[in-house]
C-alpha cells in the first residue's frame, strides 16, 4: 500500500473515534457513512451503525476510566479505512476533506488559567508548556 494512504488511514481512524465523542460526532458519522456510500453502498448503512457502536462503547469506557478502548477502537477504523483506500484509493481526497472539518473540532483542548501569588523571597514558575531556565 502507498505510504502515503496508509499514513492517511491511521489519522483518520484517530481522528473518527476522538471526534466521536465531541460535539460534532454526527458529522463525523455522516461524513464516514457517506465516504463508504459513494465507495461501497452495499456497506454504507453497516458503516453507519458500527459507527454508532463505536460510540456507545467508547462513551462507557471514557466513563469507566479505560483509556485503552479509544486507541483500539482508532487502531480498529483504522484497518477499515486503509482496506477501503485500498480497494478505491479515488476515495482519498474525500476523506482528506471531512479530516479537514473534523481535526479543529477533536483537537479542541480546555483552557488552562493560572494564578500565582509570591511573598517574601518566593519565586513562582508557571508554564503552559515546556519551561528551561538556569539559575545561578
Amino acid at each position: 500500500m502507498d505510504p502515503e494512504l496508509a499514513a492517511l488511514a491511521a489519522t483518520a481512524g484517530t481522528t473518527l473515534v476522538s471526534s466521536l465523542t465531541t460535539e460534532v460526532w454526527q458529522r463525523a458519522r455522516d461524513g464516514i457513512a457517506s465516504l463508504w456510500r459513494r465507495s461501497q453502498p452495499e456497506r454504507a448503512e453497516a458503516i453507519a451503525a458500527e459507527l454508532d457502536t463505536t460510540r456507545v462503547v467508547l462513551m462507557a469506557a471514557q466513563g469507566g476510566g479505560d483509556a485503552d478502548t479509544a486507541a483500539e477502537l482508532g487502531a480498529e477504523w483504522q484497518g477499515r479505512i486503509r482496506r477501503l483506500l485500498v480497494a478505491r484509493p479515488e476515495a482519498a481526497e474525500d476523506l482528506r476533506s471531512l479530516l479537514a472539518e473534523l481535526t479543529p473540532a477533536a483537537a479542541v483542548t480546555s483552557s488552562v488559567t493560572q494564578h500565582a501569588t509570591a511573598s517574601g523571597q518566593a519565586r513562582v514558575y508557571q508554564a503552559g508548556r515546556d519551561q528551561n531556565f538556569t539559575e545561578r
